[in-house]
């Protein structure tokens, strides 16, 4: 009996070694499937440098507070004119002046607003105008936490460029540091046709940069 029972046990390990092995070449498999379905994942979710610099856009309407994480940014009015007086010169345009009066504030560290983009429904986009200094502009001083800055910034666009135009407000670009992912507060301005036609047709002969907000 001891020598059959010898015997048998070599048996019942042959027979069992190749379950052991189809085990670990199964869960070797579905490992093997989990670690490549991670990195397919991995692939799919990560932001190249480029994506990186792309900006996180924060979106609302005119009257509206919107946050954009380091800075919160309202439009509050818009007109337009023919000239614009700045710095104890009046400035013309073959097209128009949008001036845009905005308020903005901070959670806690003060910024600067960078001038922003008009950005048009075609898809245009437009910098504000350099006829206007920036010290003119909410563009020039510091944005402080604990209340709300008011400024104006100067448009000049061919009115063709008025109807579901939006604002973009933007931090300075960092010359040495590329801020990744920087926010940006996207304010639709309530200009339709209607609108529009009003601004294009009775536009103020001249607005005085230096005019108490």
């Amino acid at each position: 009996m001891t020598a059959t029972a010898q015997r048998a046990a070599p048996r019942r390990t042959r027979r069992q070694a190749p379950r052991r092995r189809a085990g670990t070449i199964a869960l070797n498999t579905v490992v093997g499937l989990v670690l490549a379905a991670g990195a397919v994942g991995l692939q799919t979710f990560a932001l190249s440098g480029d994506d990186m610099d792309l900006p996180l856009t924060y979106t609302g309407a005119k009257g509206q507070d919107v946050n954009a994480g380091r800075f919160s940014v309202r439009v509050q009015k818009i007109l337009t004119a023919k000239t614009v007086k700045t710095l104890g010169r009046t400035v013309p345009t073959e097209q128009i002046f949008l001036v845009v009066e905005a308020q903005a504030t901070v959670p806690k560290e003060p910024v600067h607003l960078a001038q922003p983009i008009l950005l048009a429904a075609d898809g245009k986009r437009y910098t504000a105008t350099d006829k206007v200094d920036k010290t003119q502009t909410l563009a020039n001083p510091w944005v402080q936490p604990g209340w709300w800055t008011t400024g104006r910034f100067v448009f000049e666009v061919p009115p063709s460029a008025l109807p579901g135009a939006q604002a973009v407000f933007q931090l300075p670009i960092n010359g040495l540091y590329s801020e990744p992912l920087p926010p940006e507060a996207q304010i639709d301005l309530g200009i339709d046709d209607a609108a529009a036609k009003q601004l294009d047709s009775a536009p103020q002969d001249v607005f005085d940069m230096g005019e108490k907000k």
